[in-house]
């Protein structure tokens, strides 16, 4: 059984009074880390689809995924499949990389030890139909499953873990998959840190210039800070994806 959650703040107000605002008349939806869990990937669609009936909006809806489609869950094929297939409707969607679609890349493209393995990656094989046993975590197994894993792949599936973004930009938000490295501009951001970073990200109070939506560094509800918002509630094991809902100066969410 799922339920449905809404919880509502001014951006302005009780939540650091950061004052940031989203363009006028735009609503984004943010879903958090996936991690393979295609059950709540439709569910929490189906939250948002709910929610633009409920309330709709004057203009346009963008839905921006922060990345880790892939790994631990069971589902990281049906995942893609529906991502890619089965798209939710909105005016834009905005898929972000993850630091597990990277690291699947590494893989795919021969550059990984078995590294992704030991971090999610055997459930993504499995999804496939590539069994992988601990005992096969070495380079010559290492590379039999990278080439299985190609061969298993649709190449939708490749082309669109190759077409990810690093950010997005809206308003005074800048999205991202795990943080920003304080004291560096936005725009001379590094990759790594994008994808990779917690400390010193998460425990700064730097003003980053934008408000920073990010994922990656699992909490057990949203965290709602003056210079960023936190999303990923771990969904893989709590069962609990997080959306969250950007509308003027109003922070909410949606979580299954």
């Amino acid at each position: 059984m799922w339920t449905r959650a809404l919880r509502s703040w001014s951006a302005a107000g009780r939540r650091g009074g950061s004052g940031a605002r989203v363009p006028e008349g735009e609503r984004i939806y943010a879903v958090g880390d996936i991690h393979g869990r295609d059950d709540l990937l439709r569910r929490i669609h189906d939250l948002i689809g709910a929610d633009r009936r409920d309330h709709p909006a004057p203009g346009p809806c963008t839905v921006v995924y922060l990345g880790d489609y892939v790994d631990r869950g069971s589902g990281s094929r049906e995942v893609l499949d529906i991502l890619i297939r089965e798209p939710i409707e909105a005016d834009q969607r905005v898929h972000l990389q993850g630091n597990h679609e990277l690291m699947m890349l590494r893989f795919l493209d021969g550059q990984d030890n078995g590294s992704w393995l030991l971090n999610g990656g055997d459930a993504t094989l499995a999804s496939y139909g590539v069994p992988a046993a601990w005992s096969t975590i070495h380079p010559q197994a290492v590379q039999g499953l990278s080439t299985a894993l190609a061969r298993e792949l649709p190449p939708e599936h490749d082309r669109f873990l190759r077409s990810l973004e690093l950010r997005h930009m809206a308003g005074d938000y800048v999205f991202v998959h795990a943080g920003v490295r304080p004291g560096i501009p936005l725009a001379d951001q590094r990759p790594a840190d994008l994808m990779w970073i917690r400390e010193p990200f998460l425990g700064s109070t730097e003003d980053f210039g934008k408000r920073v939506v990010h994922g990656h560094t699992i909490t057990s509800r949203p965290q709602v800070r003056a210079n960023r918002i936190g999303i990923d509630t771990g969904a893989f094991g709590s069962g609990i994806l997080s959306c969250l809902v950007l509308e003027g100066d109003q922070v909410r969410f949606l979580s299954t």
